[in-house]
């Protein structure tokens, strides 16, 4: 008995991004869960809550490095995000190709201005 393999062929369409970027929402996700226990750790354990306590915390390298590294998954986090509501909602081409730039020249100047505001501590 012959298989006919007409009826087994899918029509796959879209940008593939599937389970690469769920994996990716959930490990940005936890790095920004573990980032916040890490916040929550500095804020209840500080002696003094005020401004330079708070800067001295920030002005540890390991600090701005795991500050900088939330940052930068969030950034990530948000992008995937927002590209899916580009791509589900935004119909012309030229439209969303335009606010896909635009989200990320947004996104690549927050890192920078992020970078600035760590780094000048």
């Amino acid at each position: 008995m012959a298989h006919n393999n007409i009826g087994s062929k899918r029509l796959v369409v879209g940008a593939h991004y599937g389970l690469r970027d769920w994996i990716a929402q959930r490990l940005t996700a936890v790095i920004m869960a573990c980032y916040t226990i890490i916040l929550f750790f500095c804020f209840f354990f500080t002696k003094e809550f005020s401004y330079e306590e708070w800067a001295g915390i920030f002005a540890r390298q390991w600090m701005k490095l795991a500050t900088f590294v939330a940052f930068l998954a969030l950034f990530y986090h948000a992008w995937v995000g927002i590209r899916d509501i580009w791509m589900d909602y935004i119909k012309p081409v030229g439209f969303r190709l335009a606010l896909h730039a635009l989200t990320i020249v947004w996104f690549v100047g927050c890192a920078g201005y992020a970078v600035q505001i760590l780094w000048r501590v």
